[in-house]
Protein backbone atom coordinates (compact mmCIF):
# COMPACT_ATOMS: atom_id res chain seq x y z
CA UNK A 1 0.00 0.00 0.00
CA UNK A 2 1.29 3.44 -0.95
CA UNK A 3 -0.34 5.66 1.67
CA UNK A 4 0.16 9.40 1.30
CA UNK A 5 -0.06 11.85 4.16
CA UNK A 6 -1.14 15.47 4.10
CA UNK A 7 -0.43 18.52 6.20
CA UNK A 8 -3.93 18.29 7.67
CA UNK A 9 -3.23 14.76 8.93
CA UNK A 10 0.00 15.89 10.62
CA UNK A 11 -1.89 18.74 12.31
CA UNK A 12 -4.57 16.32 13.48
CA UNK A 13 -1.92 14.02 14.99
CA UNK A 14 -0.32 16.99 16.75
CA UNK A 15 -3.69 18.10 18.11
CA UNK A 16 -4.82 14.68 19.33
CA UNK A 17 -1.55 13.03 20.38
CA UNK A 18 0.45 15.78 22.09
CA UNK A 19 -0.52 17.26 25.46
CA UNK A 20 -1.90 20.78 25.42
CA UNK A 21 -2.06 21.04 21.61
CA UNK A 22 1.32 22.80 21.15
CA UNK A 23 1.58 25.45 18.46
CA UNK A 24 3.43 24.89 15.20
CA UNK A 25 6.69 26.83 15.24
CA UNK A 26 8.09 25.59 11.91
CA UNK A 27 5.58 24.93 9.14
CA UNK A 28 8.48 24.05 6.85
CA UNK A 29 9.22 20.94 8.93
CA UNK A 30 5.68 19.70 8.34
CA UNK A 31 5.83 20.46 4.62
CA UNK A 32 9.22 18.70 4.47
CA UNK A 33 7.76 15.63 6.21
CA UNK A 34 4.98 15.40 3.62
CA UNK A 35 7.47 15.79 0.77
CA UNK A 36 10.01 13.37 2.24
CA UNK A 37 7.64 10.47 2.72
CA UNK A 38 6.51 10.65 -0.91
CA UNK A 39 9.93 11.36 -2.44
CA UNK A 40 10.69 9.67 -5.76
CA UNK A 41 13.79 9.37 -7.91
CA UNK A 42 13.15 8.66 -11.60
CA UNK A 43 9.64 7.49 -10.73
CA UNK A 44 10.76 5.05 -8.03
CA UNK A 45 9.89 5.73 -4.39
CA UNK A 46 12.88 6.61 -2.22
CA UNK A 47 11.12 4.93 0.73
CA UNK A 48 9.43 1.89 -0.74
CA UNK A 49 7.54 0.40 2.20
CA UNK A 50 5.53 1.66 5.17
CA UNK A 51 8.35 0.95 7.65
CA UNK A 52 10.82 3.04 5.66
CA UNK A 53 8.33 5.88 5.23
CA UNK A 54 7.49 5.87 8.94
CA UNK A 55 11.22 5.88 9.72
CA UNK A 56 11.80 8.84 7.39
CA UNK A 57 8.99 10.76 9.07
CA UNK A 58 10.28 9.94 12.56
CA UNK A 59 13.83 10.96 11.73
CA UNK A 60 12.88 14.23 10.07
CA UNK A 61 10.44 15.33 12.75
CA UNK A 62 12.92 14.55 15.53
CA UNK A 63 15.75 16.48 13.87
CA UNK A 64 13.64 19.37 12.55
CA UNK A 65 11.16 20.17 15.31
CA UNK A 66 7.83 21.51 14.09
CA UNK A 67 6.12 22.18 17.42
CA UNK A 68 6.88 24.44 20.36
CA UNK A 69 7.21 21.32 22.58
CA UNK A 70 6.53 17.56 22.66
CA UNK A 71 8.34 16.95 19.35
CA UNK A 72 9.56 13.44 20.25
CA UNK A 73 6.03 12.44 21.22
CA UNK A 74 4.69 13.98 18.01
CA UNK A 75 7.29 12.28 15.79
CA UNK A 76 6.60 8.91 17.43
CA UNK A 77 2.83 9.37 17.07
CA UNK A 78 3.24 10.25 13.38
CA UNK A 79 5.38 7.16 12.70
CA UNK A 80 3.02 4.92 14.66
CA UNK A 81 -0.06 6.43 13.01
CA UNK A 82 1.48 6.00 9.57
CA UNK A 83 2.12 2.30 10.16
CA UNK A 84 -1.40 1.74 11.49
CA UNK A 85 -2.97 3.71 8.62
CA UNK A 86 -0.94 1.54 6.24
CA UNK A 87 -2.74 -1.50 7.60
CA UNK A 88 -0.05 -2.78 9.94
CA UNK A 89 -0.75 -3.79 13.50
CA UNK A 90 1.84 -2.23 15.79
CA UNK A 91 2.26 -2.98 19.45
CA UNK A 92 5.23 -1.50 21.21
CA UNK A 93 6.20 -0.41 24.67
CA UNK A 94 6.87 3.19 25.68
CA UNK A 95 10.42 2.07 26.49
CA UNK A 96 11.00 0.79 22.93
CA UNK A 97 9.72 4.06 21.49
CA UNK A 98 11.84 6.12 23.88
CA UNK A 99 14.97 4.10 23.12
CA UNK A 100 14.44 4.40 19.38
CA UNK A 101 13.79 8.14 19.63
CA UNK A 102 17.01 8.56 21.66
CA UNK A 103 19.07 6.71 19.04
CA UNK A 104 17.59 8.88 16.29
CA UNK A 105 18.07 12.13 18.20
CA UNK A 106 21.69 11.24 18.98
CA UNK A 107 22.33 10.49 15.30
CA UNK A 108 23.03 6.82 15.99
CA UNK A 109 20.28 5.47 13.72
CA UNK A 110 19.70 6.31 10.07
CA UNK A 111 16.46 5.69 8.19
CA UNK A 112 17.43 2.11 7.34
CA UNK A 113 18.23 1.28 10.97
CA UNK A 114 14.99 2.90 12.15
CA UNK A 115 12.97 0.98 9.56
CA UNK A 116 14.69 -2.25 10.58
CA UNK A 117 13.78 -1.60 14.21
CA UNK A 118 10.16 -0.91 13.24
CA UNK A 119 10.11 -4.14 11.23
CA UNK A 120 11.56 -6.04 14.20
CA UNK A 121 8.74 -4.75 16.39
CA UNK A 122 6.27 -5.85 13.69
CA UNK A 123 7.91 -9.30 13.42
CA UNK A 124 7.83 -9.68 17.21
CA UNK A 125 4.09 -9.02 17.15
CA UNK A 126 3.54 -11.62 14.42
CA UNK A 127 5.39 -14.26 16.44
CA UNK A 128 3.13 -13.61 19.43
CA UNK A 129 0.06 -13.85 17.19
CA UNK A 130 0.92 -17.32 15.84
Amino acid sequence: MNLRIHLSWLLMVAEHKTPGDPQVTDWGALVAAVARHEAEIFGSPVYSDPHSRAAALLQLLLHVPALERSNAMFASAVAYGYLVASGLKVITSPEQVRDLALLVKEGKADVRAIADELRAIDDELRQWSL
